[in-house]
């Protein structure tokens, strides 16, 4: 193990031991009924990479569940609740805009951080929200109980995106692993959204946004969703289904098709499996198996094992693949979950060019609050 591998190691151990005991955000309520509750969670890592000419680490913010702080605001009228909620990531480093050509400041806030700024009313009729948040089809792509998606799951240039492929001349190729891993996930905007009630299990939902928190984006969201969640005896299953559009004041308009579905037995063997497409470019599919457990009293242990696989989504013909391995273990008594991930991306297209393989290893700690 190096020197620089060992120090992130440690540094990742001192940041979750400082968090001592978990302090559950209280909720305050007013004589009103009306609540008050905070939240907030730290997620410190190490991600080292090799792109296969050099190795690179860093400390960074694990941008699978990025560290971040809000609360809720509610207030029953009737049988009806206007809640408002507020959240903002914390600006530290990213794990997914760390390169070889990128090293971004340890913090630096500013208004696209901003995740929730949001106005919701539910009742018999359902949820109308408005506001900064989720569209429709945010984590449309993402259902998973596999209990590991703080380290690994769909969107698998989380960790590494920035890092681009070199050559088997070793140069840079240009070609960032966001480029060739798609998600096609919805996302948060500026946006109206509506969803239904459960029926059966069933939850429908449709939005319409804007791109408010950065200047320059006239393009113009609108999506529409179908959610199911169920339990069948000793099977829970999650599933979802989607249909993006994005009509562009410049290039050409896209619509996006993505779906996803996990099943869980009470065993705690578990599988994943999703798929997007976008009608002007590539497709991708997704698979995950993963198994939790208890094997230490300080909680529960979840293990996956996941594939990934691209087609035409840097070029015509190019194919993308990555596999991947991650355990989470929770620590109960202190709400702190430790993660380590192993992870390793390919490409090939018709460029006459070969691509080095690159690899990612993420470890860290999440502490909730």
């Amino acid at each position: 193990m190096s020197v620089s591998f060992r120090s992130g190691l440690s540094a990742v151990a001192l940041a979750a031991c400082a968090a001592g005991p978990a302090l559950a955000g209280p909720t305050y309520t007013s004589a009103s009924g009306g609540t008050f509750t905070y939240y907030g969670q730290l997620s410190p890592s190490y991600l080292s990479v090799d792109d296969g000419v050099d190795t690179q680490g860093d400390l960074v913010d694990n941008v699978h569940s990025n560290s971040r702080v809000g609360f809720y605001l509610r207030q029953p009228f009737g049988a009806n609740t206007f809640q408002f909620r507020f959240e903002t990531a914390l600006g530290l480093k990213a794990s997914n805009k760390v390169g070889q050509t990128s090293d971004p400041s340890n913090l630096d806030w500013d208004r696209t951080n901003l995740r929730h700024v949001d106005f919701s009313l539910s009742g018999a009729f359902g949820t109308v929200s408005a506001g900064q948040g989720s569209m429709a089809s945010d984590n449309i792509a993402t259902m998973d109980l596999s209990g590991t998606t703080l380290v690994m799951g769909q969107s698998v240039t989380d960790a590494a995106g920035a890092y681009q492929f070199t050559t088997s001349g070793g140069a840079l190729s240009g070609i960032k692993l966001s480029d060739a891993f798609a998600s096609y996930d919805g996302g948060r905007k500026g946006r109206i959204r509506y969803d239904t009630p459960s029926l059966n299990g069933f939850v429908l939902s449709a939005s319409y946004g804007t791109e408010i928190l950065a200047s320059g984006n006239d393009d113009e969201y609108y999506d529409i969703t179908v959610r199911y969640e169920k339990e069948f005896g000793e099977y829970t299953v999650n599933g979802g289904l989607g249909v993006a559009w994005t009509d562009k004041q410049t290039g050409t308009d896209t619509r996006d098709t993505v779906a996803s579905v996990s099943l869980e037995h009470s065993s705690g063997l578990n599988g994943t499996l999703s798929y997007g497409d976008r009608d002007t470019s590539g497709d991708y599919i997704y698979g995950k198996v993963g198994y939790k457990m208890k094997v230490f009293a300080i909680g529960s242990t979840a293990m996956s094992l996941d594939y990934y696989s691209g087609n035409d989504l840097v070029s015509t013909g190019s194919e993308s693949e990555a596999w991947g391995v991650g355990v989470v273990q929770k620590v109960d008594a202190y709400n702190v979950e430790l993660y380590a991930s192993y992870r390793n991306y390919s490409l090939d297209d018709n460029s006459g060019t070969d691509y080095n393989d690159l690899s990612a290893v993420l470890v860290g700690a999440r502490w909730k609050f």
